[in-house]
């Protein structure tokens, strides 16, 4: 294998100096893929398709760095069909069409047509509808690639004419082998030159690159090419180079798309699922992102009365305060009381009950017929009295422990059951005394 110099200008050496160290070391065969083994792995559908050079149309969503291109790079070399790609960002109608005719004439020769759009989600609904009837037919084969949830960003028509396939986050063990490849491959990677490479270094280029493929290949080839020795073929790969080489560790977070809504469901989940460890790790995650404080501190709020409701009546009282404390502070300061916050609310006892309660009374009015106030509940002032409003009521505060039995609806049902956790205990203990009086009074009247 020839040896690689990367301060080379000859012809010979011009293609590997100028394509990235990402891009030169795309798998170039399925048995040199990393990862995504829960749809790649050999036997399963996608990979059978991809051996047998059957793929139907297919779209690849996921998050940046987790082989989809590495993957269509791989079909494209594989495959016997045609192959043309388009980008959705520069795309428009017209380049549709052009690439269609060309897909139709191949068809008539009796060859088959692979088009890959990329960043599809960006093609608006009537470029997404140019693509769908020659789909349909099996003009062409499409591939679709996206970061964003196909099921919000491309027409259902479309998705039903399509296999979706979704890629994960690379895992570290996959993210090693990437890594470990690009400095022993000797013709597309670092294998020709000596390159001294620290543990230390290997495991902040593993956890900085936020299971970015592409970002730890960058990583390490401008690590390499900044440290290289005079003659070009040695270099010192330590700790520094690699703080230096990677900077700050991005963070897989869109806060007007999918991520905003996982990492918010994630955070209240933790909270509702009593992990105050958990949910302050995604609280941060989403404060550094640059999300609204306040938007946080509603879904504290939220949380504390649907979640821990009347177990712990102070968890509202908290999540208020906290609120109004993070809208007076800003950041960064209102993560100190948003913190409080979330650690009380994850941490209180939870009952759910109050909010089952209001759910049901809504339905109630919603399903049932409408019920009448009762008379001795109506208003009896201006000339309510003259109508009868009012009589007969009786004031509770006039009674033993200011309760006394009497209708407050009619056709009355249970709607609010408070558990025994908490202080809805105590409610628990008042309401059935309460209630078994209002049944003895129903009983002999």
């Amino acid at each position: 294998m020839d040896q690689i110099d990367f301060f080379s200008t000859s012809k010979k050496n011009s293609d590997k100096i100028f394509a990235p160290l990402a891009l030169r070391m795309s798998p170039k065969t399925l048995e040199e893929y990393f990862g995504q083994t829960q749809i790649l792995a050999k036997g399963s559908l996608l990979w059978r398709m991809i051996e047998a050079d059957r793929l139907n149309s297919v779209i690849f969503f996921g998050p940046p760095g987790s082989g989809k291109s590495a993957l269509v790079r791989i079909i494209a070399n594989k495959t016997k069909s045609a192959f043309e790609q388009m980008n959705a960002v520069t795309a428009g109608v017209d380049d549709i069409r052009k690439a269609i005719a060309r897909a139709r004439l191949r068809q008539a020769d009796g060859k088959k047509t692979i088009l890959l759009v990329d960043e599809i989600h960006h093609f608006n609904r009537s470029q997404q509808d140019a693509l769908l009837p020659d789909v349909e037919k099996g003009t062409i084969t499409l591939i679709g690639i996206t970061t964003e949830n196909p099921y919000f960003y491309v027409n259902q028509a479309l998705i039903s004419r399509s296999t979706v396939f979704e890629f994960k986050l690379l895992q570290k063990h996959d993210l090693e082998g990437i890594l470990m490849h690009a400095l022993s491959d000797k013709q597309n990677g670092f294998g020709a030159l000596n390159i001294n490479i620290t543990d230390e270094a290997k495991e902040h280029l593993l956890s900085g690159c936020a299971n970015d493929a592409r970002r730890l290949l960058n990583a390490l080839e401008i690590g390499v090419l900044s440290t290289l020795n005079a003659n070009a073929q040695a270099a010192v790969f330590d700790l520094s180079v690699a703080k230096e080489s990677i900077q700050k560790k991005p963070l897989l977070y869109d806060k007007s798309g999918d991520g905003h809504y996982d990492h918010i469901s994630a955070f209240i989940k933790s909270m509702r699922g009593s992990n105050p460890d958990a949910a302050l790790y995604w609280m941060a995650k989403m404060l550094s992102a640059g999300e609204d404080p306040r938007f946080i501190a509603r879904r504290v709020v939220i949380c504390s009365s649907e979640d821990v409701g009347n177990a712990d009546p102070n968890a509202l009282v908290v999540a208020i305060s906290a609120f109004k404390a993070a809208e007076f502070l800003g950041m960064p300061e209102a993560r100190i009381p948003l913190a409080q916050a979330v650690v009380y609310v994850a941490t209180a006892p939870k009952s759910n009950a109050a909010y089952l309660a209001g759910e049901k009374a809504f339905e109630e009015v919603e399903k049932n017929p409408s019920r009448a106030v009762p008379i001795h509940l109506k208003d009896a002032n201006l000339d309510g009295k003259k109508l009868g409003h009012g009589a007969n009521y009786l004031y509770p505060h006039d009674y033993e422990g200011a309760f006394v039995a009497q209708e407050y609806w009619p056709d009355p049902k249970v709607l609010f059951e408070p558990t025994e956790n908490g202080y809805e205990k105590e409610i628990k203990k008042r309401l059935e005394y309460w209630r078994a009086k209002s049944a003895v009074k129903k009983n002999n009247s």
